[in-house]
């Protein structure tokens, strides 16, 4: 068994997939990891690309249509095969190079959950940021699960939790709260973010 399994939803990503894994073997170099790419329906060259690319610590997991990102995620995850188990965006908005100290926080202070917190936003602050907060204050309003950021995808688990969440349709917005239910300890902490594109 792999130390962590990074699982990365991807649709029409083709160029982004080659700096993401040359990212991702730059940030976890130290770590013993393999990536499951999930291509989610994609219409271009991602799974291509996804194939000259790769390694032997790369996974490829083909959907036949777009299922949708959580669908995508719990794909990722049946097919991941490491102790603990992290949660990437496929377009760069996350930095690979948090993992490591999200991983190493999430096994010595004994959480099941550290989720990032994406402290300096580029997003518009009008269209994305009063919605976020908007959207997010509710959240925590009305599940008592209060982290600052649900939207950031990047996430860190133990592996029990991450196969017990239960994805689907549009449930991947509230995975802390998903986590929550299974009564695990989650933390946040700050991480990079690149203004990109979202799905």
């Amino acid at each position: 068994m792999r130390e962590l399994s990074v699982v990365i939803t991807v649709m029409d990503e083709e160029k982004n997939i080659k700096p993401l894994l040359e990212a991702v073997r730059g940030a976890l170099a130290g770590i013993d990891y393999e990536v499951i790419l999930v291509d989610d329906g994609s219409a271009d060259q991602t799974k291509r690309e996804v194939l000259a690319n790769a390694d032997d610590r790369t996974i490829l997991v083909e959907l036949r249509k777009n299922y949708g990102q959580s669908t995508a995620m719990t794909a990722g995850i049946d097919h991941s095969q490491g102790r603990y188990v992290a949660l990437l965006d496929g377009d760069l908005q996350n930095d690979p190079t948090d993992i490591p100290s999200m991983l190493e926080l999430l096994k010595n202070e004994d959480w099941d959950v550290v989720a990032g917190n994406r402290k300096n936003r580029k997003d518009g602050f009008i269209l994305r940021k009063i919605p976020s907060r908007i959207a997010n204050a509710l959240i925590r309003r009305m599940t008592g699960v209060y982290i600052k950021d649900y939207g950031c995808t990047l996430k860190v688990f133990r592996r029990e939790i991450a196969e017990e969440l239960g994805l689907y349709g549009e449930l991947h917005r509230f995975i802390p709260v998903l986590a929550k239910l299974q009564g695990a300890r989650i933390t946040q902490v700050d991480v990079k973010h690149h203004a990109t594109c979202t799905r």
